[in-house]
């Protein structure tokens, strides 16, 4: 490996850290279900998340000639995502101690927590555009070849799996330190992020409309 592939894998490296720490609505699902579930839990919610990255990227990286065109397709996307955001934050602002009947099956439990992480991270348009603006930046200012990107990107998705099985993990361990209250107020919270991530998808439709 030299020194262009070493940098790139840094580089790489800590923009997928950085990305995780933004309190969006994943960071936000890893500590309740870490907290709720157990660490196990967070992990799956992680996995969906990268494999959903994994997916923006490719996009990102090779155009969007893949994928099928549909007319209005933005739109059903704020929409949907909207609707996804604020039916998964009601529960959490408005019950003060949610239960949620789990899959009881490995394989259910696997694919529920999986699908929670894929879903809050695709349908969000803001990660796409992420994954698209980082791309046209290594190849017009950093000039990275094929190889070089995929070094930055799989460090990147290395990064961002990582780092959220720390946040998962440490949540977990701190868990005894959480009173009812501290409990409830992170269920709140996440709630409320959820549904103001939703309504916000929605404001942005409606401007778009009355443009």
């Amino acid at each position: 490996m030299t020194w262009e592939h070493l940098k790139a894998f840094g580089f790489g490296f800590t923009s997928g850290a950085a990305m995780c720490l933004m309190l969006g609505t994943v960071f936000f699902a890893l500590i309740q279900n870490s907290v709720d579930n157990g660490y196990r839990s967070g992990l799956k919610i992680s996995l969906g998340v990268v494999v959903s990255d994994a997916i923006f990227i490719f996009f990102a990286v090779f155009g969007t000639t893949f994928l099928p065109h549909f007319e209005h397709f933005d739109v059903y996307l704020r929409c949907i995502s909207a609707v996804l955001l604020v039916g998964l934050g009601l529960p959490s602002l408005f019950r003060r101690a949610p239960r949620v009947a789990y899959p009881k099956t490995r394989f259910g439990n696997f694919l529920y927590y999986f699908g929670t992480g894929f879903l809050l991270n695709a349908l969000n348009p803001t990660n796409f555009i992420i994954w698209v603006s980082v791309a046209t930046y290594l190849k017009a200012v950093e000039r990275y070849d094929l190889t070089l990107e995929s070094v930055y990107f799989a460090a990147s998705l290395l990064a961002i799996f990582g780092t959220q099985a720390l946040i998962s993990v440490f949540a977990y361990r701190l868990k005894r330190y959480f009173n009812e209250r501290v409990l409830n107020s992170i269920n709140k919270l996440s709630g409320a992020v959820f549904v103001g991530a939703g309504l916000y998808l929605l404001y942005v439709q409606v401007q778009k409309w009355l443009a």
